[in-house]
C-alpha cells in the first residue's frame, strides 16, 4: 500500500455524525431535497462500508424528530438528544468517538452557520480531522451558509462533496463495496 496523504479519509477510524435533520428545520434549508437525497447517500454507503453512524436532534419536542427520509435508513438507530448547539456537548458523542478510536469524522446535517459550524469547530478542537461534505449541509440563508463554509475551511474543515468523501472511502476500484456506492451516487 502506498502513502496517502493525512487529509484523504480512509475507512478506518472514521464516522459519519448526521446533525439535526429535523422536521421542523428542514422545510426552510435552501435546496433541501437536494440536502436530504445526499445525506441519505451518505448514510447508505457509510452503512455498505461498515463506518460507525451517528445522528443527533436539537430540542425534538420544539423542532420535532429527524425527517422520515433520513430516520428510514438509519435502521432504528436512535438519535442523542441535545440542547446544545455543537454536537461536543453531548458528552456521550465524545466519549462513543473516543471508545472506538476515531480520528476523522464526516459531519453532515443543518443548519451549516450554527450546529455543524460550532459541531465541527469543537471537533477540531478537541483533535479530531473534519471533513464536511458541502452538499450534505445547509442553512436557511446562502450569505450564513457561505460564510460558515468559507470560516470553517479557514479553520482547518476539509470541504468535500459526498462524492469526493464516498470515492476516497472506497479508495479503489477493485473494493468489494464499489459497485454498490457507485449505483447510490448516480
Amino acid at each position: 500500500m502506498w502513502e496517502r496523504h493525512a487529509r484523504i479519509l480512509n475507512r478506518e477510524r472514521v464516522a459519519l455524525l448526521v446533525v439535526d435533520v429535523q422536521e421542523r428545520l428542514w422545510p426552510v434549508m435552501r435546496e433541501r431535497q437536494r440536502l436530504v437525497d445526499r445525506i441519505v447517500i451518505m448514510i447508505k454507503a457509510c452503512d455498505l462500508l461498515k463506518i460507525p453512524i451517528f445522528v443527533t436532534e436539537q430540542y425534538p419536542k420544539g423542532l420535532g424528530v429527524t425527517v422520515p427520509p433520513v430516520k428510514q435508513v438509519l435502521g432504528g438507530k436512535e438519535p442523542l438528544v441535545k440542547m446544545t448547539f455543537s454536537c461536543c456537548g453531548l458528552t456521550k458523542v465524545l466519549k462513543a468517538l473516543e471508545k472506538k478510536g476515531i480520528e476523522k469524522v464526516i459531519v453532515v446535517g443543518i443548519e451549516s452557520h450554527v450546529c455543524i459550524l460550532q459541531t465541527a469547530l469543537d471537533l477540531l478542537a478537541r483533535g479530531f480531522q473534519v471533513h464536511l461534505p458541502r452538499d450534505a449541509v445547509s442553512s436557511r440563508h446562502e450569505e450564513d451558509e457561505r460564510t460558515a463554509l468559507q470560516r470553517m475551511a479557514r479553520e482547518g474543515v476539509v470541504i468535500t462533496t459526498v462524492e469526493m468523501a464516498l470515492f476516497e472511502l472506497l479508495r479503489t476500484a477493485e473494493a468489494r463495496e464499489f459497485k454498490q456506492v457507485s449505483r447510490l451516487i448516480k
